[in-house]
């Protein structure tokens, strides 16, 4: 399975749709493609077509996923997106592929590498910072994403905030109260979409009281 036998697929379908493939149509193609060697999904990522890119991070995220993959291979899926994260510059990507490739990945490890990509100046790898830790919120793993959280806090980028309110509710499912203290200290100056996501799931009353201290 080659990245040039894929983008020829791709265009196939591609013709069927007048250009604008269903994303359903990606990740099942992307299903199909699984076992490509990482490197030729590296060159899908390098493409020119966002479809290409998109392909790419779907095939990363199935080979993640997958229980008959190798230890050695999923440490080259999680290198192939880190070393290559320049291309991966839409939020959607992010999403799609960064709590399994990067998330299940470091899961048994030093998650030192998420911190890091906390500080970077690159907004989507803040995005993949806090996205990444929806693996360990699903193992009922909260600390890490409270800890990303707050450094991103003030963080400027929209899709940064977007993403720090959504997992912050998503960790303040499994403990409200570590959600209220969070909020307690940072409420008042934290961005006004991430406090609304961040509140989302809690009642009325208590959304009113956040929105309220600002």
């Amino acid at each position: 399975m080659s990245a040039e036998e894929f983008i020829e697929t791709l265009e196939m379908i591609g013709r069927d749709y007048l250009g604008a493939i269903p994303k359903r149509e990606i990740f099942a193609l992307a299903k199909e493609y699984q076992q490509m060697p990482v490197d030729e999904v590296v060159k899908l990522l390098k493409g020119k077509s966002n479809n290409q890119k998109i392909s790419a991070i779907s095939i990363l995220d199935w080979k993640a996923r997958n229980k008959k993959t190798s230890e050695e291979e999923k440490k080259a899926v999680y290198e192939a997106y880190i070393q290559n994260h320049e291309f991966i510059d839409d939020w959607g990507m992010v999403d799609r592929a960064a709590p399994y490739v990067v998330g299940g990945y470091l899961y048994d490890m030093d998650r030192k590498p998420l911190y890091d990509l906390a500080k970077s100046k690159n907004p989507m790898e803040r995005r993949t910072a806090i996205v990444s830790t929806y693996y360990f919120i699903r193992k009922d793993e909260i600390e890490d994403t409270f800890k990303i959280a707050e450094i991103l806090v003030h963080d400027s980028e929209h899709f940064v905030q977007t993403a720090v309110g959504s997992w912050v509710r998503e960790a303040g499912k499994r403990d409200e109260e570590k959600l209220r203290d969070f909020l307690d200290k940072y409420a008042v100056d934290m961005p006004r979409i991430m406090l609304r996501y961040a509140i989302e799931k809690l009642d009325q009353v208590t959304r009113n009281y956040y929105l309220g201290l600002k």
